[in-house]
């Protein structure tokens, strides 16, 4: 459960910390969209290296997100399976009733390829990136919503709320599960239905813990007299700076790239 990285925060000095969270928040969801256009090796292979290029600027350890990649490994092999084995093309390998094609390993690798770095750039935004900053861009990204009475304040803070309880509730189902272990409860023990169920005495728990953290949010919230978006200032203005124009040009250069290989090869 330590190993999910989605939602913390690693303090550090690097150019990716220093960004307008606009500009990564922008720049992440652009490099997602791209990633579902992506349909062969090479443009894989741009994103992977871009990817990995913003770890190491990031200074955040690597060891730290790859740890994080752990927590999708299950939903990569499922998909990895259903792409080898159902996908028609030239026949590589056969055996009993199961059949491996050219197209569908490629596939199954690019698919679960997409997955990891799906992942990957979600977790170095929010590792690079405060809560409340990923609020604010947020908020200023969907502020045009706001002519439909749209509430984007609120949804913001959801949103940024959300992500905050993430590295939380994942500590305190790790607590839950020592405490059930020395009380006797085996969680990785028998069939599938048995596992099953002894999720149980971990689940209730866990509702009934997050609930109160969120009644003591919303408690401590109004002893401030936090009353939504409307009237409210912020300490630090979001403003762009020259280092924000810049990562925009190599991200621009990064994207016709992207486009120019899916359109060639």
């Amino acid at each position: 459960m330590r190993g999910i990285t989605i939602g913390q925060y690693y303090q550090a000095d690097s150019p990716l910390h220093l960004l307008d969270p606009r500009v990564k928040l922008l720049c992440t969801l652009a490099y997602i969209i791209i990633l579902f256009f992506a349909d062969n090796p090479y443009a894989y292979g741009l994103a992977t290296i871009f990817a990995f290029a913003m770890v190491m600027i990031s200074t955040v350890p690597v060891r730290m997100i790859l740890r994080g990649m752990r927590a999708v490994l299950f939903l990569a092999l499922i998909t990895v399976l259903f792409n080898l084995f159902l996908t028609p093309g030239d026949v590589l390998v056969e055996f009993w009733i199961f059949t491996i094609t050219r197209q569908g390993a490629q596939t199954a690798a690019m698919m679960a390829l997409r997955l990891f770095l799906l992942v990957l750039a979600s977790s170095v935004m929010t590792l690079t990136t405060t809560p409340n900053k990923l609020t604010d861009a947020l908020e200023r990204g969907m502020r045009p919503l706001k002519i439909f009475r749209v509430p984007v304040h609120e949804i913001a803070m959801m949103m940024s709320i959300a992500l905050r309880f993430i590295p939380i509730l994942s500590e305190e189902t790790e607590k839950i599960m020592n405490a059930q272990m020395a009380r006797g409860a085996a969680f990785d023990e028998g069939n599938v239905l048995k596992r099953a169920k002894s999720l149980i005495p971990l689940l209730v728990p866990l509702f009934v813990s997050s609930f109160r953290r969120a009644g003591d949010l919303a408690l401590a919230m109004e002893a401030r007299c936090y009353h939504g978006g409307k009237g409210r200032t912020r300490l630090h203005p979001l403003r762009y700076a020259t280092r924000d124009v810049i990562a925009y040009l190599v991200f621009a250069a990064f994207l016709a790239g992207m486009i120019v290989v899916i359109r060639l090869f």
